[in-house]
């Protein structure tokens, strides 16, 4: 018998003997117990309890069983005594709940809080004393764990981790550096979460309460636990011939996608543990409540969460890797719309739950996203050496040929906001090597589009460069001067064209060979057995739909702080020095002739000589 086959018997022997214990259990409880609609109701005088906590409108005992007819008998159980008419409404829910799904109890048991029953004279009034008597899974919840000091090897002591259980989110190896082990607790808790909160989903019933206090790691079956499902609610029943069917499909789409935007801020606070702290979470929450894409979520934690530190580190490197497919689960567990929010059972199968042994064909919506991850982040590298801007260079024309909104429909609304320039594939001019007549730093590059209602032009386009003016002979160690902005609008309109693409023989300019072994290797990238499957592209195409830009008149002005704004001849070097270190089509807007991608966080633009513009979608300045 291989290794393998044994593996396999021994996990469905485990599971057989779970389900033969929770039904056997079931049984004894039925002749020990008052029965009230197959829940058991259970005597105080049946536990030894220890001293009470007291949570608000509950009070929490921890108690064991003493009866020794019972299966229980020795276990650990909680019983939470409930105060108010509230907190009792909430019991009793657990209790239907619990009546509910008693067909698949081993279903419940794994993934919600082991409910064994309640102490109460009577399961209707609410003057009556009610106790809930449930599993107990350890006195941390998540929030708790995440809190510790030393939480990682805790949590992955307490889940005994092996080679098993790693086997469930695609992965062979256990220990490793701290972001692997970091990414393989992730990969194991939200597999855990998405299954339980889908067995919800999957019984009409939505969780409605999803949060890092309600949920529990039980160290017996390593499961996590989503809590005891007391505000659970129901997606009500509706039959195909009803006239209510479009409002019970809206009901429950709206329940689902409010507890995947909860799963969607669980996932977020184990990864950035940064969110824990109040103010930050409180700014996370701002950004999504003003109704920003949370495609931009990279863009605006880059600049809330202090990234120095090994933690945020850590989070930010789990969320970049696999072509930051963290990144795109966590926009879409978090999207703006209901009807655009992911589901379980494809959150499931997103490449950033899956595991390297896992192989996972990702739609295209991913491709264009890894594309567009991949350019950020070699640009965040600042080596711009001839590899990697003639990879840059490869991606840019990927993207533009995976371009979702070629239309110019589609760029009256994805167009406007203002974007930060990442890189342009023209000309670069440093500061190495060279003695400028002004020592000039620049800022941020930006490109502020606006959208406006005159008949003769669609946009209103702002170029906003900042930068600072250091004074001296010598580079200040910490890089202050005086603050200096230039600013150049126009007009333009949109409309629909095409970018040709000439066939010419090889020449010697260094820039049109360049392009033309940019164009070769992605050819020769498509024509892989494994981007076949995706893109059917047996030669480079003669020309693709871009959105043209028409500009018109350029109005340019210049700020300087004092002293140096009565300096003619030093303005005039700052203009110079400026103009050189940044692409030249941000200083004639008219240069830029069409655009080539756009989605909600990402721009290229291209410019009369051929050379393309990245821009990321910038959040703080709108």
């Amino acid at each position: 018998m291989s290794k393998r086959l044994r593996r396999h018997l021994a996990r469905y022997s485990r599971t057989l003997l779970l389900y033969l214990y929770n039904s056997l259990l079931f049984v004894f409880l039925q002749f020990l117990s008052p029965i009230v609609d197959g829940i058991v109701n259970w005597s105080m005088l049946e536990f030894g309890s220890r001293m009470p906590v007291f949570l608000g409108d509950e009070v929490v005992y921890e108690a064991t069983m003493k009866d020794a007819r019972s299966p229980l008998y020795n276990t650990r159980v909680v019983l939470r005594r409930l105060i108010s008419a509230q907190a009792k409404r909430r019991g009793r829910r657990a209790i239907e709940v619990l009546k509910r799904l008693a067909r698949r109890r081993v279903m419940y048991h794994s993934y919600a809080m082991n409910v064994h029953g309640y102490v109460c004279a009577s399961t209707k009034g609410d003057s009556d004393p009610f106790t809930l008597v449930h599993g107990y899974h350890g006195s941390f919840s998540l929030r708790h764990w995440l809190q510790q000091s030393d939480w990682l090897p805790t949590l992955e002591a307490t889940l005994a981790l092996d080679e098993d259980s790693v086997r469930r989110v695609g992965d062979d190896t256990v220990g490793g550096p701290a972001v692997s082990r970091h990414l393989r607790l992730i990969r194991i808790l939200m597999r855990d979460l998405l299954i339980g909160v889908n067995y919800l989903h999957s019984h009409g019933l939505a969780h409605t309460e999803l949060r890092l206090e309600n949920l529990h790691i039980c160290p017996v079956d390593r499961h996590v636990k989503v809590g005891i499902l007391g505000n659970a609610s129901d997606f009500h029943k509706c039959s195909p011939d009803d006239n209510k069917i479009d409002s019970y499909m809206d009901r429950r789409q709206m329940m689902i996608a409010f507890d995947m935007r909860c799963v969607g801020f669980i996932m977020a606070k184990m990864v950035l543990r940064d969110l824990m702290d109040p103010l930050i979470f409180s700014k996370f929450k701002a950004f999504l409540s003003k109704g920003n894409d949370p495609s931009c979520l990279r863009e605006f934690l880059m600049h809330v969460v202090n990234r120095n530190s090994s933690s945020k580190n850590v989070g930010f490197q789990i969320l970049d890797r696999n072509w930051g497919a963290g990144w795109n689960l966590l926009s879409l567990l978090l999207a703006t719309k209901p009807s655009q929010r992911i589901s379980c059972l494809n959150a499931l199968r997103h490449p950033f739950l899956c595991g390297p042994r896992w192989r996972v064909d990702p739609p295209m919506g991913m491709i264009r996203w890894s594309l567009g991850s991949t350019a950020v982040r070699i640009t965040e590298e600042y080596i711009y050496g001839k590899q990697q801007r003639r990879r840059l260079a490869h991606f840019i024309e990927l993207m533009e040929m995976l371009n979702p909104h070629s239309k110019p429909k589609h760029w009256l609304n994805l167009l406007p906001g203002t974007w930060r320039l990442l890189y342009s594939t023209g000309r670069h001019v440093g500061l190495t090597l060279r003695q400028p007549p002004a020592r000039v730093l620049i800022g941020d590059v930006q490109l502020t589009v606006s959208k406006l209602s005159k008949p003769n032009a669609t946009f209103s386009v702002t170029s906003d460069i900042g930068f600072t003016v250091i004074l001296g002979q010598d580079w200040a160690h910490n890089k202050t001067g005086i603050n200096g902005k230039l600013q150049v609008s126009s007009l333009s309109k949109l409309r629909a064209g095409r970018r040709l693409y000439i066939k010419e023989e090889p020449s010697t300019q260094n820039f049109y060979t360049s392009t033309l072994d940019v164009q070769n290797s992605i050819l020769e990238k498509l024509s892989s057995k494994k981007w076949k499957k995706i893109i059917p592209i047996k030669e480079f195409p003669s020309s693709l739909p871009v959105a043209k830009l028409a500009s018109s008149d350029v109005e340019v002005t210049m700020s300087l702080d004092e002293p140096l704004s009565r300096d003619l001849k030093t303005v005039q070097n700052v203009i110079q020095e400026v103009r050189l270190q940044v692409p030249p089509e941000l200083f004639d807007l008219s240069k830029i002739v069409c655009g080539t991608y756009v989605d909600s966080r990402l721009l290229v633009l291209r410019c009369v000589n051929g050379s393309a513009l990245l821009f990321t979608r910038s959040i703080l300045c709108e």
